[in-house]
């Protein structure tokens, strides 16, 4: 296994949905990603997208280090498994540090936790705060109705063009593992 070159930071649902497609994807994309050497930031649940991407990816040789707030520490079960378990004091704290111990982002299917994580790097992209790439897998079209949004966004003068290609669209783990190599080349 080659060493971890790189941080990924990962949002998704602390839930599975109901498309077994898209828990089958977060899993390959987890198991991609140990295999390819990155290591793994996310919000350390252990149910849904989050837990079934961060096992795969562990299994497959990725550190794994998750960022949880302390209310919810003691309403969920956090993935005590992991390389790192950190523990915020608020949701802010750990978005922030999520972002700042990842070199890029990949959002996967999620709900409004996940949509609200995705706006805010490209928020926050937007203003000039950071340069980190951003993919949104669009597993199964998930994301459409958002890409709509952004698109009328575009077209009614909130926001400019340019705004759509801080994100990278892919449609399967094998587009995404493709583009993210080629955001973040192979250190030496």
């Amino acid at each position: 296994m080659p060493p971890h070159q790189h941080s990924v930071c990962i949002y998704c649902g602390s839930r599975s949905g109901r498309n077994p497609v898209i828990a089958r994807e977060a899993r390959a994309l987890g198991a991609a990603l140990g295999r390819a050497g990155y290591a793994l930031v996310y919000g350390a649940g252990d149910a849904g997208l989050m837990g079934e991407t961060a096992r795969a990816a562990q299994e497959a040789g990725a550190r794994i280090t998750g960022f949880i707030p302390r209310h919810l520490y003691e309403l969920e079960v956090a993935n005590h498994r992991i390389d790192a378990l950190i523990v915020t004091e608020t949701m802010h704290e750990r978005k922030k540090l999520m972002l700042g111990n990842a070199e890029a982002v990949i959002a996967l299917p999620g709900g409004p936790g996940t949509l609200d994580e995705l706006i805010e790097v490209l928020t926050w992209r937007h203003l000039g705060l950071h340069a980190k790439p951003a993919f949104l897998l669009n597993t199964a079209g998930y994301w459409e109705p958002l890409l709509a949004l952004f698109d009328h966004m575009v077209a009614e003068g909130f926001v400019g063009a340019q705004f759509r290609d801080y994100l990278t669209v892919v449609e399967t783990v094998d587009e995404l593992m493709a583009a993210l190599g080629e955001a973040l080349p192979a250190r030496e």
